[in-house]
């Protein structure tokens, strides 16, 4: 064999082979570091959702009907008529005219008082709707703290999803913004 060509072949495997490690070592443009952060722990991150909601159900409702005499004119006349009546039938002379007007204002002041008692006690029921807001609340999971290690040190990242065994990187970056697929 020709001394040159064993020469050149040596040579030759020599520099593929140096070239190869200083690749794998970095030292050669576009050949840098880890292409995979190798995942450590990985914790789920939660916070509570709130969902307000509004509960309506029926209930019933008991009401004053509205009052067509306000002043209860219609019973202090009649409780006055009656007093009075009965107040006529007490004594005589003088004391019959007193007895009537004390019966007359006394029948209209109970008059007055029991009309407005029914007024009162008139009442009706009726169904309303009652609404009111419930909130149910979930937990739900807003992210992952990720450990990783790349190139022998080790650090923490938050990521938007589970990243698995191991997180891409590229140019000595982790890649973080879009999920494995």
């Amino acid at each position: 064999m020709n001394k040159s060509l064993l020469t050149g072949a040596i040579l030759g495997v020599t520099i593929a082979t140096a070239g190869g490690v200083a690749a794998s070592f970095g030292l050669l443009p576009g050949g840098g570091g880890a292409s995979e952060a190798e995942v450590l722990e990985v914790t789920e991150v939660r916070e509570t959702v709130d969902n307000p909601r509004e509960v309506c159900k029926d209930v019933a409702v008991t009401r004053q009907r509205p009052v067509k005499d306000q002043h209860q004119v219609l019973g202090t006349v009649a409780g006055a008529v009656i007093g009075g009546v009965l107040g006529n039938q007490v004594g005589g002379g003088s004391g019959k005219k007193i007895a009537t007007v004390a019966g007359a204002a006394a029948g209209g002041y109970a008059g007055n008082k029991t009309q407005e008692q029914m007024q009162a006690g008139d009442t009706y029921v009726a169904t309303e709707t009652r609404c009111e807001t419930v909130v149910d609340s979930r937990e739900v999971i807003s992210g992952y703290d990720v450990t990783y290690e790349l190139d022998g040190e080790t650090d923490t990242v938050r990521m938007a999803y589970h990243p698995g065994d191991s997180i891409p990187v590229e140019d000595g970056k982790l890649v973080i913004n879009k999920e494995k697929g």
